[in-house]
């Protein structure tokens, strides 16, 4: 357990780090149209808070993107979701994942909540493959048309 904490909180560090100075899709040649999105955010499953520090902020993220993968938390387990990008649009106004098909999961007990499938790793959008995503501000973003995200997500920045 101590072990998946560490790799959580280094995972979430290293995706703040990655996100401390974020720039407009496209800003820099040769980099990935999602790159404005590297880092830590938290909301979405619920309104975002009017104010927090960091660490708070970081303490429990509810999404993070890296550049090969997007990770959500799951709300029956201790471990993130992580979802391999295959590819990643800009659109003008966000950004278009499609991820590489779900393996499919066997239960992990005997009173286990999952029935096997790969149903919880999406994110409640039309296709649990695809994600699109909605720049609202520089640290604001949406999920749109996706229940498991009815609300706007924030940054969870360093400055």
């Amino acid at each position: 357990m101590p072990r998946t904490i560490c790799l959580m909180i280094s995972i979430a560090t290293a995706a703040l780090l990655a996100g401390a100075s974020p720039r407009p899709a496209g800003a820099q040649s040769g980099q990935v149209p999602q790159a404005w999105l590297f880092g830590a955010w938290t909301g979405g499953v619920f309104p975002p808070p009017s104010s927090f520090n960091v660490q708070e902020c970081l303490a429990q993220p509810v999404v993070i993107f890296t550049r090969d993968v997007v990770m959500r938390a799951a709300s029956m387990d201790v471990t993130y979701i992580q979802r391999v990008i295959e590819t990643a649009r800009g659109t003008g106004t966000g950004v278009d994942f499609h991820f590489a098909q779900a393996p499919a999961s066997a239960p992990q007990g005997p009173f286990s909540l999952s029935a096997g499938g790969s149903s919880d790793a999406g994110f409640g959008c039309e296709s649990p493959d695809e994600l699109h995503v909605q720049r609202r501000t520089e640290n604001e973003i949406s999920f749109p048309h996706c229940k498991d995200f009815p609300y706007p997500l924030v940054r969870c920045s360093g400055r």
